[in-house]
């Protein structure tokens, strides 16, 4: 059987695509933002951070998201908060708080004997997403895409220039925060498809394909959610039809996706920028 008459027969593929595209497109979104401001390395902690929040969730018996936003904010904060008040530098905060968040996580379900939840949770399966994760996942998409849509004017100049911002009475310690949480819950929906360890592989690799095929930040967010969201089909195609880990799968096309990228981009790319070289020094000689 081929994918696409699958799609159509079985309902647990259509909610794994429905899924999967839209966390393609939202990671792919905030992605742009992230890279922008150099913050690849808050996402690597923001995505570990989640876990403890997702681990008492499931002692509490309440949905995830709750307990996903508030650890994952709260490290947010805390990574701010030990920057601003010593001598440890923002990358080193954010390398103690988020393997902190991470080891609580792991050892609160460890506590919990339930290996196959953390497995899961760390490494996606989006073949089994249930209707409430789905829909989720959906909320949470829109509400992100609506908050891009309404502030982009305050996020695109506090991520090309924050002294500007501040200078023009932007709250540019607020709107970090703001990105933050939007990164949070754009985490807790990747949750059921690429899990917490590839997520941030879905947050940084669409967005620095599109950075190198554009300078334009519109444009940079139009072709991410786009990479993004092939790299989500591609991959539910080939961890469908060779059993293969969907998370792993996704993050590869990607990859994939991105070498492309970083080999052909018209203005940016090695394969183009080599010949130039070599046709300027012909040139001279």
């Amino acid at each position: 059987m081929s994918f696409i008459e699958a799609v159509m027969q079985y309902d647990f593929l259509q909610k794994a695509l429905l899924t999967s595209i839209m966390v393609g497109i939202i990671c792919g979104v905030i992605g742009c933002f992230i890279i922008l401001r150099g913050m690849a390395l808050m996402g690597d902690a923001i995505s570990h951070a989640v876990l403890p929040g997702v681990a008492i969730s499931y002692v509490l018996g309440i949905n995830f998201f709750i307990g996903a936003v508030f650890t994952g904010v709260l490290t947010a904060i805390g990574i701010g908060f030990v920057t601003q008040n010593s001598r440890i530098k923002h990358d080193t905060s954010i390398g103690i708080m988020f393997t902190s968040a991470f080891a609580l996580g792991i050892i609160i379900i460890t506590m919990l004997k339930s290996s196959t939840d953390l497995y899961h949770i760390l490494f996606g399966n989006v073949l089994a997403v249930r209707s409430s994760d789905m829909w989720i996942t959906l909320i949470i998409g829109i509400i992100v895409l609506a908050a891009v849509y309404l502030f982009y004017k305050e996020l695109l100049v506090t991520s090309f220039d924050s002294t500007m911002a501040a200078a023009y009475g932007l709250p540019t310690r607020l709107i970090h925060y703001f990105l933050m949480t939007l990164l949070t819950m754009v985490t807790v929906a990747s949750l059921q498809t690429v899990g917490i360890i590839l997520v941030v592989a879905m947050l940084i690799t669409p967005a620095a394909a599109a950075y190198l095929l554009t300078e334009r930040l519109w444009i940079m967010i139009f072709l991410a959610s786009g990479i993004g969201m092939i790299s989500s089909i591609l991959g539910l195609y080939f961890s469908f039809t060779y059993n293969l880990a969907s998370g792993a799968t996704i993050v590869l096309a990607a990859t994939s996706i991105f070498i492309i990228a970083f080999l052909l981009s018209p203005k940016h790319g090695l394969v183009w920028k080599t010949l130039r070289v070599k046709k300027k020094r012909a040139s001279l000689t």
